[in-house]
């Protein structure tokens, strides 16, 4: 499976998360795809990506660290002090409305922004 191919995997799980307004640790978001935790990052970033070129709200700020409760240090769609008000938006947002990017759109969003700290 493709890095993109994983990242459309990743958005319906987030897309989900979203609809219940709920968080996911990179743990549990590893758990549910099948991929170390510590590969995440590099399979969120087509996703974020996607997000900033399209003007959406950042979907990825729903995966978070264990400890902190805050995305991990490569996630840039949005400013730590607009944390608790960005992931409202995301919470609001309609992503299943939305419908799920093809791989083919989330791969050539890192292409035009890569965004991965």
């Amino acid at each position: 499976m493709t890095k993109s191919e994983r990242a459309s995997q990743i958005w319906a799980v987030l897309a989900f998360a979203a609809k219940n307004r709920q968080s996911l640790t990179y743990g549990i978001l590893s758990k549910l795809i099948g991929v170390p935790a510590a590969g995440l990052g590099k399979l969120l970033e087509p996703i974020q990506s996607y997000c900033l070129i399209e003007g959406l709200p950042p979907l990825t700020i729903l995966v978070v660290q264990q400890d902190t409760g805050l995305p991990g240090s490569g996630f840039t769609g949005a400013k730590a002090e607009e944390f608790a008000k960005d992931q409202m938006k995301v919470f609001s947002f309609d992503w299943i409305e939305l419908g799920n990017p093809q791989p083919e759109k989330l791969e050539k969003a890192v292409q035009e922004r890569p965004s991965n700290g």
